[in-house]
C-alpha cells in the first residue's frame, strides 16, 4: 500500500473513531438527563417514634403500654402520595395480633396560597388478629363462648381540604368498621360508617406549634340497644429539633362512657382485664424522620 492510501485509510479510521466517540458521549448526555417519566421527583422520607401509649380516635390500643411506630411516605411532585406505617397494638383488643399495618395513598394538590385538599384510601390491617382467637372465657367472651371468625381489617375512602393551619377531613368506611357487623352482636353491617375530623396546627414558631382536633365517628349499627357513635377530643403542643428529630405532648379523651368502659365495654378478648378505653390521659411522644 502506497503512502497516499496509508493516509487516506488512517483519515478513515480517525473518522470512525471521532463518529464513535460523539455518538457515545450524545449517550451519555442522553442517559443524564431525567427521563420524562421520572420528571416527576419522588421524595421518600421515613418516621420512627415511641410513645407512652397509643390512642386511635381517642380509644387507647395498647392498654397503657408503650408502643413503637415507624412509617416510610412516598410523595411524587405532581400530587400523588403513598405509604406505610406500623404499631404494636394489644392482643386484649385484637385477638391473636400484636401489630396494626397501615397503608395508604391518593393524591393532594393546592389552589391559591392558602388553601389545599386531598384524596386518598386508607386501610387498616391486623395480621393473625381474629375475633376466633378470643380466651375462653374472658372478660369479653363469658363462658358458653362462641367462638366467631371475624377479622378486624378495615378500609377507609377520605377525602380532606385545609385553610393555612385549620383543616378537615371526612372518612368514610368501605367495609364492615373494624369487624362490626351483625356476627359480632351488632344490629347490622357498619359499611358507610363516618368519622369527621377537624383539626388545627397552629405554629408559634419555625419548631413549635399549637395543636388541637375534634373527631366523631358516626357508626352505622347498634350493639345491644346503644349507639357506639362518639366525639373524640385532643390539645397539645408538638416541637421539632435538629436533624429531624421531633417530639409531642397532648391530652386526649374520648366519649360515649357507657359503650367504651365496663360493664359494656373495654372488655379483654384475651384475659381478665378491663380498662376504660376512652379516658382521660396525656400521650407523649418522641421521633424522628429521616
Amino acid at each position: 500500500m502506497n503512502n497516499m492510501n496509508k493516509l487516506t485509510s488512517l483519515y478513515r479510521f480517525a473518522g470512525r473513531v471521532s463518529a464513535c466517540l460523539a455518538l457515545s458521549s450524545l449517550s451519555m448526555v442522553s442517559r443524564a438527563e431525567p427521563d420524562p417519566i421520572d420528571a416527576k421527583a419522588l421524595t421518600i422520607a421515613s418516621n420512627i417514634s415511641v410513645v407512652n401509649h397509643y390512642r386511635f380516635r381517642g380509644i387507647d390500643q395498647t392498654w397503657g403500654h408503650p408502643a413503637l411506630q415507624g412509617g416510610v411516605d412516598a410523595n411524587w411532585s405532581n400530587g400523588w402520595y403513598a405509604g406505610l406505617w406500623a404499631s404494636n397494638v394489644s392482643g386484649n383488643t385484637y385477638p391473636g395480633g400484636s401489630l396494626e399495618l397501615d397503608y395508604y395513598g391518593g393524591f393532594s394538590g393546592r389552589f391559591g396560597d392558602d388553601w389545599s385538599f386531598s384524596v386518598g384510601g386508607y386501610g387498616y390491617a391486623y395480621p393473625g388478629a381474629n375475633l376466633a382467637h378470643s380466651a375462653c372465657p374472658s372478660a369479653a367472651m363469658a363462658a358458653p363462648c362462641s367462638q366467631v371468625s371475624q377479622r378486624f381489617d378495615t378500609f377507609e375512602v377520605n377525602a380532606g381540604v385545609s385553610w393555612k393551619w385549620v383543616s378537615y377531613k371526612l372518612s368514610i368506611s368501605a367495609t364492615d368498621y373494624f369487624g362490626a357487623n351483625v356476627r359480632t352482636g351488632y344490629s347490622a353491617g357498619s359499611r358507610g360508617t363516618r368519622y369527621h375530623d377537624l383539626s388545627v396546627n397552629w405554629p408559634l414558631s419555625d419548631r413549635v406549634s399549637l395543636v388541637g382536633h375534634w373527631g366523631r365517628t358516626e357508626l352505622r349499627a347498634r350493639y345491644g340497644g346503644m349507639n357506639p357513635s362518639y366525639n373524640d377530643l385532643k390539645l397539645g403542643v408538638n416541637a421539632t429539633w435538629g436533624d429531624g428529630w421531633n417530639g409531642g405532648l397532648a391530652w386526649v379523651r374520648a366519649g360515649n362512657d357507657r359503650f367504651y368502659r365496663p360493664p359494656t365495654g373495654g372488655l379483654s378478648y384475651a384475659s381478665q382485664e378491663t380498662k376504660d378505653l376512652n379516658r382521660s390521659g396525656l400521650v407523649l411522644q418522641f421521633g424522628r424522620t429521616f
